[in-house]
């Protein structure tokens, strides 16, 4: 353990072109099922982990938060992942993970962490629809490990959202329609950020295409290529912008950028970098590809207006 929390911080600067480290961790074993499960989180959002501290009880929380924790100062919600997942187990978690993306900080209850396993994007694989019916969607991408067992990548922007109980109908509010015709495509593996863009794009009246992963992204973005040759129109007629996250199964955000940057049929189309990795090394990395600009997630305000910006859309008062 110690010698794991030691490497954390220096693990959490790595990058690697359509590479990714991920914590692999446990939350016990199924009462229901007999199987312990494995799963990860991506390095880069990992702050520290550490023995379970004493939690303070919060009233009127979801039953999977199991309160707050004081760490240098700073109060940080806890959730057990066990109980958010459905997970029965006669243990107790032992572990905290303390993760930190998007500018919050939050803590994540398990039974134990494992090792971290340095591995390419293109081994993660899209789940089956079975895995995805039976986690309700928590799990955004499967690879397999040596022996045939099996990781799975939580989507903890989905845990945060869907606990933090908030109502998010006032990050609309002051957002404009605009009267241009623009087209944008966008490739986002959780369902949580495609539903909070599709939202964000459609009060703004931007039309959209979208897919999965970097990928399925990539694929769309060829035949809409093809498709626009065929017509004799350039392709940066009818698109306009690009919006692609970092973390996808398959490919990532990085890889996605420098396959449109490398392909002269996708000139004068600018590649918007959407994630809640907000570290500056992440930025410049995706700079280094050939991103545009960059903006964080779920904040529906600063993406319209950084669209608004990239697409050369005056401002309406």
């Amino acid at each position: 353990m110690s010698e794991l929390l030691k490497k954390i911080d220096a693990r959490t600067k790595l990058a690697g072109t359509n590479k990714l480290e991920i914590l692999l961790f446990s939350l016990g074993q199924d009462q229901r099922t007999g199987r312990k499960e494995v799963f990860g989180i991506n390095v880069f959002k990992v702050r520290e982990v550490m023995r379970t501290p004493e939690i303070t009880s919060a009233p009127e929380m979801p039953s999977s938060v199991e309160g707050m924790v004081s760490l240098r100062g700073q109060l940080v919600p806890v959730i057990d992942l066990a109980k958010y997942a459905g997970i029965v187990t006669g243990s107790k978690p032992e572990i905290m993970i303390v993760t930190e993306y998007n500018g919050h900080t939050q803590g994540f209850l398990v039974e134990s962490v494992d090792t971290i396993l340095r591995l390419d994007w293109s081994a993660m694989r899209v789940p089956p629809d079975m895995i995805t019916n039976r986690m309700a969607g928590l799990v955004t991408a499967v690879t397999e490990l040596e022996g045939g067992s099996l990781v799975m990548m939580m989507d903890v922007e989905k845990v945060l959202a869907e606990t933090a109980l908030a109502d998010d109908s006032h990050h609309f509010l002051n957002i404009k329609p605009i009267k241009e015709d623009r087209m944008i495509f966008f490739a986002d593996d959780s369902v949580v950020a495609r539903k909070q863009i599709e939202r964000t794009l459609d009060v703004m009246n931007i039309k959209y295409a979208s897919a999965i992963n970097g990928m399925k992204g990539w694929e769309e973005l060829q035949r809409m290529a093809v498709q626009a040759d065929l017509a004799g129109r350039k392709l940066s007629d009818v698109l306009h912008l690009v919006l692609t996250d970092v973390e996808m199964p398959e490919m990532d955000g990085y890889m996605l950028t420098k396959m449109i940057k490398s392909d002269p049929r996708f000139q004068g189309i600018p590649i918007l970098m959407h994630s809640s990795l907000s570290g500056s090394s992440n930025q410049k990395l995706g700079e280094s590809v050939g991103v545009d600009s960059y903006v964080s997630k779920f904040e529906p305000q600063k993406l319209s207006m950084k669209l608004r910006e990239m697409l050369k859309i005056e401002q309406i008062d």
